[in-house]
């Protein structure tokens, strides 16, 4: 099977990297707006989105919790993508040449002992690709760019310096959204769960909502907390739990939540990554 899989940002970000590691062979889209990767799935443009949602050194991604729940997509498979942070310049430049190096705020963060060490200059790229494809229009040769491998592929950039992230174990998981749910069982490994709910307006609810999960021997590896509409006192929870919802001990678990939840919606149903270990 292949299809067309939509991500946020341009040929080269590390969300192309991750479509290319769950869907290898298929046709990538790039999307200007995490809501243009969610709309051209919802169009039929696309048969799948790739969003990343958190990241190990730097938490939950912005927006993504609260664009999943009017999203109308289903969760079918996530990723796990290593951010390997490569220095990138001209062909034929080398490291000692490079006075700055461009790249989103984040990724700049992600070497700050790497760019001192070597003095560099961090200059603010609007993202990863888009400072890569700069830097080869640019025609500069002490000027660099922080971004995949992939991106130095595409703009013909070479590669001066490999890994320099501060952080060795940089890890950005990626959630794969499909218009159509897949509840089968896929694989011979763990399957994942993902929900929101939010709790009936009563003493202890969250409490009582989510003792079914302990008492039940559910291993709960996400709780998020939002609010609903801007209001201090709506609160919605974005949930990941390992098992399948056919499970009994999981069946019961959520037979339980949705007794003291006002509201209750199953994003998805998935097989682990391998990389959550």
């Amino acid at each position: 099977m292949s299809g067309r899989i939509a991500f946020q940002g341009e040929p080269g970000a590390y969300s192309h990297e991750a479509c290319r590691q769950a869907r290898p062979g298929w046709e990538v889209m790039p999307c200007a707006t995490f809501e243009d990767a969610i709309e051209a799935v919802r169009r039929g443009e696309a048969d799948l989105a790739a969003l990343p949602v958190e990241n190990s050194t730097y938490g939950r991604v912005a927006d993504m919790h609260a664009l999943l729940p009017g999203s109308g997509l289903h969760i079918i498979d996530e990723a796990f993508v290593r951010v390997h942070i490569n220095l990138l310049g001209l062909p034929g430049a080398t490291l000692g040449q490079i006075g700055a190096a461009m790249s989103h705020t984040v990724l700049l963060g992600q070497c700050r002992s790497f760019l001192r060490d070597h003095g560099i200059r961090p200059v603010t790229g609007a993202d990863t690709a888009g400072s890569a494809r700069h830097v080869a229009e640019a025609g500069d040769p002490t000027m660099a760019a922080l971004a995949s491998e992939l991106a130095g592929e595409i703009y013909g950039l070479e590669v001066l310096a490999r890994q320099i992230e501060d952080q060795s174990n940089n890890t950005t998981r990626f959630i794969i959204m499909s218009r159509e749910a897949d509840l089968a069982r896929r694989g011979p490994g763990l399957m994942m769960t993902s929900f929101l709910f939010s709790v009936r307006n009563i003493p202890a609810a969250l409490y009582k909502a989510l003792g079914g999960f302990a008492t039940n021997g559910v291993n709960m590896t996400k709780l998020e907390s939002y609010m609903v509409g801007g209001s201090f006192t709506a609160t919605a929870f974005l949930a990941d739990v390992e098992g399948h919802p056919e499970d009994a001990h999981l069946a019961r678990a959520l037979e339980e939540l949705r007794y003291f939840s006002a509201s209750f919606t199953l994003l998805g149903v998935y097989p682990a990554d391998p990389a959550r270990g």
